[in-house]
C-alpha cells in the first residue's frame, strides 16, 4: 500500500479522452474526479460512468509499486445522461487500505478500439456526507476566529472537498445534475468564499477533527440547502411511512427547494452509488413552524431511507445502519414564549431524549441549545459558534462510527425521578453532573388538580441543591398533583455555555427532555 507522501502528478483534465476516442460519451459520474478520497476497507469503493452500450469497461488502480487493482465489467443499463444516448457502468474495486496517492485508469475496448480516461491524486481514506440547511450551508468566513481558522486550511492536503450544486428535480435522477465544488483539497478561496455560499464550516471542521485524530485521508461531501424542510430531502417512500402524501408539481421550474423530495431526487438520490461511512446531518428550524409535530416519525425515516439507498445503491459497500450524526437545533428568539425549537428538539431524538435510542440506532446528537448567538451578524437563527458544534459531532462519530468505547460523547440523561414529598422532588442522572447554577427556572412541573388530570399548567421547579449526579427541585410553586416534568424547554433556555447542567468528564450539555411523572427512565 502507498503511504500518505507528497507525490506529485501531471494532472490531466477531468474527462480526457485518450486512443481513438471512440465514444464520445465515455466518462466517469460526475462526482468522480482527480482528488478524491474514495471509501476505505473493509468496503469496496464503488466506480461508476457512461459509456457505450455493448463495450467492456477495465478499470485498474496505480501507484508507486505498480497497479493494485484492476476490474472488468460490460457497459448496460442504457441511460441518457444530457441527451445522449449511453450505458452505465460501474466496478467495485478490491478493499484498498488507507493512503495515496493513486490514479484510477478507466478503459473502454469495443471492437479494435480504446479510450481511456484517468482520475489523478486519488487517495482511500473515509467518506462522509455533510446534509440539512443553513446552518450546515454556512462557510468558515462566517464562523467565529474566521481568519485564523481559513489560514489552518492549506495544512490539511489529504482532507479532500466537494459540494454538490443547488438543482431540484421532481423525479429521481441517476447523476448530479450540478456541482458546486469539484473535489479539491482545501483552500482559502473555498471554505471562505461568501456567506452561505462554497463549503460547509461544520463539515469541514468535523473532518479537520477526525483527520487529526485517525491521520489518514477524509473525503467530504457536502450537499444542502438553506430554508428546507425535512420533507424536501426524504423520497416519497419514506414520507409514505408517516403518512404524509404531497402533490409536487410538475417540471422543475414549477417547484422549490421546499417542495416534498425535490433534494432527496436531485441532491442525494445521485450518491447512491458511492461508497461512504456517515453522515452528518444540520437541520430542522424549518421544520418548527412546518410539520413540526411529524418530525419524530419523519427524521428516522429519512435516515432509514437512506441507509437503505446507499446500501443498495454501492451494492452492499455502504453499511446498511452507517452512522448518522445530527445537530440538535440551538436557538433562535430570545425571550419568546413559543415552543416550537423545544418540540423540534425533542423530536429530533424520536421523543426519547437521547442518541442512539431504539428507534434511532448508530445515531449520535450534538446539543446545540446551549450556543446561542445574541450578536451573529447573520442572524440569532445562525449562531457563529461552529467549531463546538464540530466538536461535539465529532466525539459521537469517535463513538459511533469508530468505536471508541471510552469516549463520552452525550451529557447527562435522566435515568428516574422521586417526589419525597409535596414540597421537592429528585432527579438522578445518569452521569456526574457540572452544576453551573442552582436555576429557579429552567426545571418546570406539570401540576394539575389532585383528583383530575385537568386545569393542568406549568409552573417552575427552582433547583435547590446538587450532589455528585443528583438535582433536587423546589415544589413550592405547585401545591397540587405533579403528573410530569420537564428541562429547558425554552427557544433560548440559557446564556452561551451556561446551562446549568453538563457532564462532568465531557463538559457537554445535558439535553432538553419532557417526561411524564409515570414514565420508567
Amino acid at each position: 500500500m502507498v503511504a500518505l507522501s507528497y507525490v506529485r502528478f501531471v494532472i490531466i483534465a477531468l474527462w480526457p479522452h485518450v486512443g481513438s476516442c471512440i465514444g464520445s460519451e465515455f466518462r466517469f459520474g460526475s462526482y468522480y474526479a482527480s482528488h478524491m478520497v474514495l471509501q476505505q476497507q473493509p468496503s469496496r469503493a464503488v466506480v461508476w460512468g457512461y459509456g457505450v452500450v455493448g463495450a467492456t469497461v477495465n478499470v485498474s488502480v496505480w501507484g508507486d509499486g505498480g497497479i493494485y487493482s484492476r476490474q472488468t465489467t460490460a457497459v448496460n443499463e442504457v441511460v441518457s445522461p444530457g441527451g445522449g444516448n449511453a450505458g452505465v457502468w460501474k466496478v467495485l474495486l478490491d478493499p484498498f487500505r488507507p493512503g495515496g496517492p493513486f490514479s484510477v485508469i478507466a478503459e473502454q475496448r469495443i471492437s479494435e478500439a480504446t479510450d481511456k480516461i484517468i482520475l489523478e491524486d486519488v487517495y482511500f481514506g473515509d467518506v462522509w456526507l455533510c446534509g440539512g440547511q443553513s446552518n450546515m450551508e454556512m462557510t468558515v468566513l462566517q464562523i467565529i476566529n474566521a481568519s485564523e481558522e481559513l489560514s489552518l486550511a492549506s495544512h490539511y492536503p489529504y482532507i479532500r472537498l466537494f459540494q454538490a450544486g443547488w438543482k431540484m428535480a421532481d423525479h429521481e435522477l441517476d447523476d448530479l445534475a450540478g456541482i458546486a465544488v469539484q473535489w479539491s483539497a482545501p483552500m482559502a478561496e473555498i471554505l471562505g468564499r461568501g456567506n452561505f455560499t462554497s463549503f460547509s464550516a461544520v463539515c469541514w471542521l468535523f473532518g479537520r477533527y477526525l483527520f487529526d485524530k485517525l491521520r489518514y485521508p477524509i473525503g467530504l461531501v457536502e450537499s444542502s440547502w438553506g430554508g428546507t424542510p425535512i420533507e424536501a430531502w426524504s423520497s416519497k417512500r419514506a414520507l409514505s411511512k408517516c403518512n404524509l402524501s404531497f402533490n409536487v408539481s410538475n417540471g422543475n421550474e414549477a417547484t422549490g427547494p421546499h417542495e416534498p423530495s425535490v433534494l432527496w431526487n436531485a441532491m442525494i438520490h445521485p450518491l447512491k452509488r458511492m461508497a461512504i461511512k456517515g453522515t452528518i446531518w444540520y437541520q430542522g428550524e424549518e421544520n418548527a413552524a412546518w410539520h413540526n409535530a411529524e418530525y419524530n416519525c419523519t427524521f428516522p425515516a429519512m435516515i432509514e431511507d437512506w441507509r437503505e439507498t446507499f446500501h443498495q445503491g454501492s451494492e452492499g459497500s455502504t453499511e446498511i445502519n452507517f452512522p448518522f450524526g445530527f445537530v440538535q437545533l440551538s436557538t433562535y428568539h430570545h425571550k419568546v414564549p413559543d415552543d416550537s425549537f423545544p418540540w423540534i428538539r425533542w423530536h429530533q431524538t424520536a421523543d426519547f431524549g437521547y442518541a442512539p435510542n431504539p428507534k434511532m440506532k448508530r445515531t449520535f446528537m450534538a446539543v446545540a441549545m446551549d450556543l446561542g448567538d445574541e450578536k451573529s451578524p447573520y442572524g440569532t437563527i445562525h449562531p457563529r459558534y461552529k467549531q463546538e458544534v464540530a466538536y461535539r459531532l465529532y466525539l459521537g462519530a469517535l463513538a459511533i462510527a469508530y468505536g471508541e468505547t471510552e469516549v463520552v460523547f452525550q451529557g447527562p440523561f435522566p435515568k428516574h425521578f422521586q417526589q419525597k414529598n409535596s414540597t421537592e422532588l429528585s432527579i438522578t442522572y445518569s452521569q456526574e453532573l457540572a452544576v453551573l447554577e442552582l436555576s429557579k427556572d429552567v426545571f418546570e412541573v406539570r401540576c394539575c388538580s389532585k383528583w383530575y388530570n385537568s386545569n393542568c399548567k406549568w409552573v417552575s421547579a427552582p433547583m435547590v441543591n446538587s450532589s455528585v449526579n443528583l438535582v433536587f427541585l423546589s415544589l413550592e410553586e405547585c401545591q397540587q398533583k405533579v403528573n410530569g416534568i420537564r428541562y429547558a424547554w425554552r427557544e433560548w433556555p440559557c446564556n452561551l455555555k451556561k446551562c446549568p447542567l453538563y457532564s462532568r468528564s465531557s463538559k457537554l450539555p445535558a439535553p432538553t427532555f419532557i417526561i411524564p411523572k409515570n414514565d420508567h427512565l
